[in-house]
């Protein structure tokens, strides 16, 4: 049976807690691996705990993600995730970027905490996870200026232009790929047509943006077969061809 590995999912959420073994014990049916990107110092041990009770399954990632850059507590969150990158064993940075979504007034400290996080994905030989909400313009040139040739990651839930999708992609970072694509409303799946699926990796953000035919629910590591699905029906090709390049992907930016 083909199994996919999700590069990006919140499992660790509160909104799993009730049934948290079946919805892993589901995605282990369909998954090798999963990664899980921290969001801020309250969501490390949820997600430590878990990927303890799930060894080699669930993978955890540090960071801080841009909608906990507030003006009073940042600096402080961002020292405790540093905290923990020197301790524990982590297989990526973020997730981190720019959101220009929810709070325009924090952009500069939002670019102070992405460079910070940059010079640790360095440092550490580890890819950067990268949130780019209505912001993937900012977060590309800030990637562009900070290239070196040592850095490498995801731009997770990409959903740009092909021109912006040639620039990740130039600039050594792979497309996240998740429910979005599946959306009637998308523009993804023509943006994809044209830039192919080589440089790709899957992902499902769970618990949010589901798939169709979930959408609106609540979002599982177990659904993303439907959006392997939907891009092998998109390129004509096996579903075992979407999981053997994604698979590879997805272990080669993550050092395995």
């Amino acid at each position: 049976m083909v199994k996919f590995i999700d590069t990006h999912t919140h499992l660790y959420s509160h909104q799993f807690h009730q049934d948290i073994d079946t919805v892993m014990k589901k995605s282990g049916l369909v998954l090798q691996k999963i990664f899980l990107p921290n969001i801020d110092s309250e969501s490390i041990e949820p997600m430590l705990q878990l990927c303890d009770t799930w060894k080699d399954f669930a993978f955890p990632m540090i960071g801080l993600h841009p909608t906990s850059v507030k003006l009073e507590s940042w600096e402080k969150e961002i020292s405790i995730c540093r905290e923990y990158l020197d301790k524990y064993t982590f297989y990526g940075i973020g997730e981190t970027g720019i959101d220009l979504y929810w709070d325009k007034s924090t952009y500069e400290l939002q670019k102070k905490a992405l460079e910070i996080q940059i010079e640790w994905a360095l440092e550490k030989s580890l890819p950067l996870i990268l949130h780019c909400r209505e912001s993937l313009e900012e977060t590309i040139a800030i990637i562009e200026n900070k290239q070196n040739g040592n850095l490498k990651g995801i731009f997770h839930c990409f959903t740009g232009t092909v021109e912006q999708a040639k620039r990740i992609i130039n600039n050594n970072f792979l497309l996240g790929i998740g429910g979005v694509v599946t959306f009637k409303s998308s523009q993804l799946p023509a943006v994809l047509k044209e830039i192919g699926f080589e440089k790709i990796v899957l992902e499902t953000d769970s618990p949010y943006l589901a798939p169709v035919p979930f959408r609106g629910k609540r979002n599982e590591s177990g659904y993303l077969p439907y959006i392997a699905d939907f891009l092998a029906e998109l390129f004509g090709v096996p579903l075992s061809e979407i999981a053997g390049v994604t698979n590879k992907n997805a272990e080669t930016v993550f050092n395995f």
